[in-house]
């Protein structure tokens, strides 16, 4: 039980240390990625708002409309990156603060940095 509080704890404050960096508006959203194991969230925050201001994850009926396959992989990843940045540009947003929370920067959370990016977001 006391290993799992830690790791818990652990999780939370890595999470705080990166968020207590980046900060939202209505010009330049926070780009929030949420990653489990078998699904990948994105939004776009407004934090002086407090409101989401376009999301897609990986169960979305959107999202497997294009990538019908596996939805933990790096290549689904990629594709929510595309989508999430085509979706940015319908709200006229043309930046946005990247925050990959607790997670390293490798792998999904990588791909979706990189795919938003390629499709013309910047960060």
């Amino acid at each position: 039980m006391k290993k799992d509080k830690r790791k818990k704890e652990s999780r939370s404050r890595r999470k705080l240390r990166v968020r207590r960096k980046i900060r939202g508006t209505a010009a330049r959203p926070r780009m929030s990625v949420y990653r489990s194991l078998l699904h990948l969230f994105v939004q776009l925050i407004d934090d002086d708002r407090g409101v989401t201001l376009t999301a897609i994850s990986t169960c979305s009926p959107r999202f497997k409309e294009r990538h019908p396959k596996s939805c933990g992989t790096v290549e689904a990843a990629r594709v929510a990156g595309e989508m999430i940045a085509e979706l940015a540009r319908g709200h006229n947003i043309g930046g946005v603060v990247f925050d990959r929370g607790r997670y390293r920067y490798h792998g999904r959370i990588k791909a979706v940095a990189e795919a938003a990016r390629k499709a013309g977001l910047k960060m």
